[in-house]
């Protein structure tokens, strides 16, 4: 029988899919289509110390593989997130839920993740430095190793839960950024989130999205993203959680060759709100047509020999 147990950060999750932050909301829409405690678990929204109504619209714009999106972190604030979302969300996911967080100084993230480490519910702080479709934060702090290291060190002061610093892959070293956050204490890191993309409305002759430039995912960064979860996996001698373009259970199977032992869906629940279903169903023929038995066997099984 397949064994798809993983170990993150010492919680046992049943198998490593996880649905990405900002494409699953709190949960509880979701669950009305299927029962989601099948989960590894699941990365809630982003969390900001204060409410956020996000970028003028459009946010969205489509293009071949993939979508771009400059949402800008809509969500309700840590408060109301605490008081009105995560009890909604308790009613219908009974496993340790993943809280993402994300700022616009050292502070704003201490702050937040102090707030979410105290909830019962929260296995997890998912520490956004990488966000590319905010003014003045998120992907400022991810784009050098100090900077990152400085929200590490800040959120590890004052918390007890483990800390997963989600990395940008719009930078020109990778690994030197997850070993700095390492060094500062982050007990994972999560990577990547989205590319920074554009379109431009050849009628209008300006660019599509109100933003001008947003997040670029789908399964067209699938490569970049195992590209980097392997060099990260070289630097550092923590957990990874991947993502980036995973849509199949085979992309799993790949991504965690490649380092990662979890790894997060994305954009393909925005496709299909069943993807993740469908490829914790799909995985134990995927390993049983590769001979795995055993997925926590595989993890970095691309770096050997």
């Amino acid at each position: 029988m397949a064994e798809m147990r993983v170990n993150l950060c010492g919680e046992i999750l049943e198998n490593p899919v996880i649905p990405a932050s900002g494409t699953f909301g709190f949960g509880y829409e979701f669950a009305e289509l299927y029962d989601i405690n099948m989960l590894g678990t699941f990365s809630f929204k982003g969390t900001t110390r204060d409410p956020r109504f996000g970028n003028p619209t459009p946010r969205i714009a489509e293009c071949n593989c993939g979508m771009i999106n400059a949402v800008g972190l809509q969500n309700p604030g840590v408060e109301k997130v605490i008081s009105e979302e995560i009890p909604k969300l308790t009613e219908v996911f009974h496993k340790k839920v993943m809280a993402n967080v994300s700022g616009f100084s050292v502070e704003d993230y201490a702050y937040t993740c102090e707030k979410l480490d105290r909830e019962e519910a929260v296995g997890w702080l998912e520490v956004n430095v990488s966000c590319p479709n905010v003014h003045g934060g998120g992907m400022s702090f991810g784009t050098s190793p100090e900077a990152a290291a400085e929200v590490t060190r800040a959120v590890k002061a004052v918390t007890s839960k483990p800390v997963i610093v989600k990395l940008s892959p719009n930078v020109t070293d990778i690994a030197s950024i997850a070993k700095a956050c390492e060094e500062a204490g982050a007990d994972g890191i999560s990577l990547i989130n989205t590319l920074l993309g554009m379109r431009i409305n050849l009628k209008t002759k300006k660019p599509v999205i109100a933003n001008k430039m947003g997040g670029f995912s789908g399964p067209a960064i699938l490569p970049v993203a195992l590209r980097m979860v392997y060099q990260v996996y070289e630097a550092v001698n923590i957990p990874i959680v991947g993502m980036g373009g995973v849509s199949r259970a085979e992309d799993v199977i790949e991504m965690m060759l490649a380092g990662a032992t979890a790894v997060e869906v994305g954009a393909a629940n925005l496709v299909d709100p069943f993807a993740c279903k469908n490829i914790i169903e799909n995985l134990p023929a995927v390993m049983k047509k590769y001979g795995i038995e055993k997925l926590e066997d595989i993890i970095g099984g691309a770096h050997n020999g």
